[in-house]
């Protein structure tokens, strides 16, 4: 090699030296640091899913649409609670035109609401039969727009971006959910940081039936494996008010951003072991807490936010009721639901205790709307089965909104190693309208949150984020999930670049 190449390259060489010590220390400074609150440790979603930025072009990992198990043909089954109706005309045998009438009923999310079963004066309306050629009731319903779902498919500006991918990808599907977490390291974070928050206002701004929905941690450190003991120390602090300050410099900047409307998922799967924020320690400092949060977040002229409750499904460390801090700062009541533990069906997901059907009864007794912020794959592998049930499962009850967690191993369309079960999300998903295109899931008996038969241990599993695939001749550089959000992607270090055949 000649001098003069051996010189160019000893500068390059102090250059990339440069560049590694700079990013290094930036990776070092604040922001989304390890366990930013993004990286799941114990349950699944993990806020920082390093997936490769290739992945988004994946837009075929389903297999193709043939694998449409189920057909769509089923959303009649739902109508059928419609029909009984009828016997409540006779009530008025002089009009018989108000057979027409039962269209009012047909409202009823009353197999939902038992609450309102004791309203049937509608027999009262035949007063105006008149106005029976009002037939176009009908006609609200199907006025709704398409069913508010969406997926976590990255925490900052990548995720906006892969909304639209994955839209493509299930054939324009319009996906309504935009769904980010802020970071649980450090309270200026748990703040809402200047810049992170921005691009998921600006999207959700783009059409006003959209809805974004963020996860808060209720602590800083919220992963590093605080003991019991002090868990219990900051519970009695907050519920004291000594963090107030800090939520309502959060709401503050949301309603700045225009987005007063969010959701807000506030310290997500208290009930199990792995966050800072969790109820065990102290279930009633736990629910003081989170009620003057609340409150604090409440008291900022503008704010609309809704406050979604979600445990994790199942009793994992403690029961979720024994956390629920009562129905006046609770407005949705979620779950996240992952296909966990091994071997565990979906039958038995359903009715073990504090499982599926105990969220939705519960639910209805308090008169709360259900959601499910976190669900996929994981343990179980590729399961067309549990996949196609759950979202048959969401068809019957309905909830506000859903989001799956899309990353290894959870997710359908930037995971390849589940093929099987992201073709049935996307033959069931591509073109989504208001109505179900999965037939719903026969119920499963009740069971009641007290009963408590020994269900699964507690998912204390760590999640494992996706492998980064390196390029050839090419070493990735682990800077840090600030840095990488700034940069956009990993750095890459090659170390073939001074060889002779160069």
């Amino acid at each position: 090699m000649a001098p003069q190449q051996r010189r160019a390259r000893s500068r390059r060489l102090a250059v990339v030296a440069a560049a590694v010590a700079a990013s290094a220390a930036l990776a070092s400074g604040p922001g989304f640091a390890a366990g930013a609150g993004v990286v799941r440790v114990a349950d699944p979603p993990a806020p920082t899913p390093t997936v490769p930025t290739a992945a988004a072009t994946l837009p075929a990992p389903a297999e193709p649409g043939p694998v449409v198990p189920v057909p769509g043909a089923t959303p009649a089954a739902p109508v059928a609670p419609e029909v009984p109706v009828a016997p409540e005309v006779p009530v008025a045998p002089e009009v018989p035109v108000t057979p027409e009438t039962p269209v009012i009923p047909g409202t009823p999310v009353t197999p939902e609401t038992p609450v309102i079963p004791g309203t049937p004066v509608t027999p009262e309306t035949p007063v105006a039969p008149a106005e029976t050629v009002t037939p176009s009731a009908p006609a609200v319903p199907a006025a709704q727009s398409a069913p508010a779902f969406g997926a976590y498919l990255d925490y900052g500006a990548r995720g906006v971006a892969r909304i639209a991918q994955l839209s493509e990808w299930l054939d324009g599907t319009e996906l309504r959910v935009g769904h980010t977490y802020l970071p649980g390291d450090l309270w200026h974070n748990i703040e809402g940081p200047p810049g992170f928050l921005d691009v998921w206002a600006d999207w959700r701004l783009e059409k006003d039936d959209r809805m974004l929905v963020l996860n808060v941690p209720m602590m800083e450190r919220n992963e590093e494996g605080v003991s019991d003991e002090e868990v219990r120390g900051l519970l009695r602090q907050g519920a004291a008010g000594e963090f107030d300050h800090h939520f309502r410099a959060l709401a503050e900047r949301l309603v700045a951003l225009k987005v007063p409307d969010t959701v807000i998922v506030l310290g997500w799967e208290m009930n199990g072991i792995t966050y800072t924020h969790r109820c065990g320690p102290d279930p009633e400092a736990w629910k003081k807490y989170w009620n003057r949060i609340v409150s604090t977040m409440r008291s900022v002229p503008g704010q609309k936010f809704r406050f979604d409750f979600t445990p994790t499904r199942g009793k994992d460390a403690v029961p979720w009721t024994e956390c629920y801090p009562g129905d006046d700062t609770v407005d949705i009541l979620g779950m996240d639901s992952y296909d966990q533990p091994t071997g565990l069906s979906f039958d038995e997901q359903v009715k073990e205790p504090y499982g599926l059907q105990a969220h939705v009864d519960f639910a209805k007794i308090h008169g709360k709307p259900i959601s499910y912020p976190e669900w996929g794959l994981f343990r179980n592998g590729d399961n067309a089965e549990y996949m196609r049930r759950m979202l048959a499962w969401m068809d019957e009850h309905k909830p506000l909104y859903n989001t799956v967690t899309d990353y290894c191993p959870h997710g359908v369309w930037q995971c390849g190693q589940n093929p099987q079960a992201s073709a049935v999300y996307r033959s069931l998903m591509s073109g989504r309208t208001d109505e179900p295109s999965t037939p719903p899931t026969s119920p499963a008996p009740s069971v009641e949150p007290s009963v408590e038969p020994s269900p699964p241990a507690p998912s204390t599993d760590p999640t494992t984020e996706p492998p980064v695939e390196p390029t050839v001749n090419c070493t990735p550089m682990d800077l840090g999930d600030w840095v990488e959000y700034w940069i956009g992607g990993k750095l890459c270090f090659r170390l073939d670049w001074w060889s002779d055949d160069e």
